[in-house]
């Protein structure tokens, strides 16, 4: 199968040298406030009890001006293989490793904020051409979400979870793959779901860390753990989702800080990092440096502060709680991500859980946290999902 049609058309991430100077140069010119007025010392997540502490950031920053090497993550996404293509009006960036097994079934990995599609590019490779050759082999596509990274910009609204997901299916037929496994988190979780629930005749099944059960579900017969979980999302809601607010309502508004800003898209996406990832202090005790500042930059360079946001207005709350998703599924439930859905509220949206895992550590973020475990997860969670079809 070509890589490269009059649809599909591959491409290269090049920031100008003009781009790279005047980041280095917004970078080294920040006006920072004080410090916070919780002072701890490290390690303890209670130093970031007002959001990113001073001296973290200005030490971040430092690097990011100084050391960080933005070219080396545009190599690696070449290497990998980027495309193009237009949907709808819109054109979609893509990531595409093509595995060289006869075996492989084609998956979509959905991103979600503040991610981007350098939350896979550690993982891509084992994905497609797995060590072990017993290990099943897939056919990697990455999309970037609307108003993400590569992808254009929706110039007007409606590009909200649904339209998305049934421009995944557009993209996959496109690449030729008639029929595809998804898999997902935060926001990629939703469109994943929306993908199981809607497109049964192409999807084959579903791994998601997403599990959104339905509105009014009851905590009878719950377990202690599970109680837990809900109190936890709850909590989370209630008193930690101001980013949530603030983009579902007025992302416009944020939006010029983002795109304005290099010191104050950092901290707005670095403080995400650090609460939902499994970690006692900071997220660079799972994550590198240089992964997560490929993640911010990839937001500055592209401008997409405000538009990346949008997906919170077009889409915050809007999961059709009618929707049910009949095909396959294998759901993994992280300890430190910040939505966790008891079994029982998951089996009510999701019908046929053919896997359900909790392990013992990872957030939000899992594939960048703990991308061992990650792959192997996924690979036997889809091939479960694989196995029930037969």
């Amino acid at each position: 199968m070509p890589l490269s049609t009059s649809d599909v058309q591959a491409f290269e991430a090049r920031a100008t040298d003009a781009d790279l100077d005047d980041l280095r140069t917004r970078l080294a010119a920040a006006r920072l406030p004080e410090a916070e007025t919780v002072h701890r010392a490290p390690p303890g997540p209670r130093r970031w009890a007002q959001g990113v502490p001073l001296a973290d950031l200005v030490e971040v920053v430092d690097y990011w001006r100084t050391g960080y090497d933005w070219r080396a993550f545009e190599e690696r996404l070449d290497r990998i293989g980027q495309f193009r293509t237009t949907i709808d009006g819109l054109g979609i960036h893509f990531l595409h490793r093509r595995s060289p097994r006869a075996d492989a079934t084609p998956l979509v990995l959905t991103h979600g904020w503040p991610g981007s599609v350098a939350e896979f590019v550690d993982v891509v490779d084992e994905l497609a051409d797995p060590e072990d050759a017993a290990a099943p082999a897939f056919h990697v596509v990455a999309p970037s979400l609307p108003g993400f990274g590569y992808s254009d910009k929706p110039a007007t609204t409606g590009w909200g979870t649904e339209k998305i997901a049934a421009a995944w299916v557009e993209l996959m037929g496109r690449l030729g793959y008639g029929g595809f496994l998804a898999h997902g988190g935060d926001w990629g979780g939703n469109i994943t779901t929306v993908l199981g629930g809607r497109f049964p005749a192409q999807v084959l099944g579903i791994h998601t860390t997403f599990a959104e059960g339905l509105p009014g579900s009851t905590t009878d017969g719950l377990t202690a753990v599970e109680r837990e979980w809900t109190e936890e999302t709850r909590d989370f809601w209630l008193n930690r989702a101001a980013y949530a607010k603030q983009q579902a309502t007025r992302p416009q508004t944020i939006g010029y800080s983002l795109v304005d800003s290099p010191v104050g898209l950092l901290a707005w996406i670095l403080d995400k990092f650090a609460e939902w990832t499994d970690t006692e202090d900071s997220p660079f005790e799972t994550i590198s440096r240089d992964r997560i500042l490929d993640d911010v930059t990839l937001y500055w360079l592209t401008r997409s502060g405000a538009s990346a946001a949008r997906i919170y207005w077009e889409s915050h709350n809007s999961l059709d709680p009618g929707l049910r998703v009949d095909v396959p599924s294998a759901i993994t439930m992280y300890p430190r991500d910040i939505e966790k859905s008891p079994l029982a509220w998951a089996r009510e949206r999701y019908r046929r859980i053919v896997r359900w895992r909790s392990p013992g550590s990872g957030g939000h973020f899992p594939s960048l946290e703990v991308p061992g475990y990650f792959v192997k997860d996924l690979q036997e969670g889809l091939a479960a999902v694989l196995a029930a079809r037969r």
